[in-house]
């Protein structure tokens, strides 16, 4: 009957089970910050993502969809085409207030 009362401390599958136990945690914890991933291409959600801000090598990132496009800045200050569509102020307090002008007006500074 010595044979039924064997040490679990001698049985080498034990030590075999708890690996499995400690890679299946890992596994889940991988699983659940995959899913914590803003940029996951499984999820519909539309995200927009900034990094090194304000800085030469400046990158934008954004997902709409399924759908992820990745913009590069080239160091330069921005040039486009476009037309002036009104004024900002910033106040005393911190605030910005935008003052639109009339289409009128817009057309006629002629991209300013």
């Amino acid at each position: 009957m010595r044979f039924l009362e064997e040490d679990e401390e001698l049985n080498p599958i034990v030590s075999a089970v708890n690996l499995v136990d400690v890679f299946l945690v890992i596994i889940a914890a991988l699983l659940i910050a995959l899913a914590q991933n803003p940029l996951n291409v499984f999820s519909e959600d539309d995200v927009t993502v900034v990094k090194n801000a304000g800085k030469p090598n400046m990158e934008v990132i954004v997902k709409k969809g399924k759908e992820i496009k990745q913009y590069k800045a080239n160091g330069e200050i921005g040039s486009g085409e476009g037309m002036r569509a009104g004024v900002a102020y910033k106040m005393a307090d911190g605030s910005f207030v935008y003052v639109p002008e009339d289409g009128a007006e817009g057309e006629q500074s002629g991209g300013k």
